[in-house]
């Protein structure tokens, strides 16, 4: 599992993104972030991996941690009606990545560009994102504009959205 991890930090040092990285026990939760005591680093994320009621789109919608996300609202703005969590096959099967591990980061192991990524706008405004390395392990702190170039490198469109 090291090598996910050693894929984005070569990702982002290709890109000449600086990045700090704080290793950590395996978290599974927000609250088990919390308890972790980084948000003096940076802000921390939430990462919905969603999919339609037909199983036909699937979407990433990045917010900052305790933001409250109203799934059925979410659904009518994004055109994607009813939305619901994403079972764990199809986590992987899209993303690569196991439960607890959700990240924008993931999108690097979406070639087909199944997944529709959406960020919320008020992240945009933080000095620090906070978010997994594929593996709930660590968390990278990067700016918000570097996240925005490593998506750009891997051709993803990053919409901007107000939850």
């Amino acid at each position: 599992m090291e090598n996910q991890k050693q894929r984005v930090y070569d990702a982002l040092d290709k890109l000449k993104i600086k990045y700090e990285v704080v290793e950590h026990e395996p978290v599974h939760t927000m609250e088990d972030m919390d308890r972790l005591g980084l948000p003096e680093k940076g802000t921390l994320c939430k990462n919905l991996f969603l999919r339609d009621s037909k199983g036909k789109r699937h979407f990433l919608v990045t917010c900052e941690e305790s933001k409250k996300v109203d799934l059925k609202s979410l659904g009518r703005q994004l055109g994607g009606g009813n939305l619901s969590f994403a079972s764990e096959d199809r986590l992987e099967k899209y993303l690569g990545l196991k439960q607890g591990s959700v990240s924008p980061f993931g999108l690097m192991n979406d070639t087909d560009h199944a997944v529709e990524f959406f960020i919320d706008k008020d992240l945009s405004r933080c000095k620090s994102l906070g978010i997994h390395p594929l593996e709930n392990t660590a968390t990278v702190f990067l700016s918000f504009k570097d996240l925005d170039k490593f998506l750009w490198d891997l051709d993803v469109d990053v919409v901007k959205i107000k939850l």
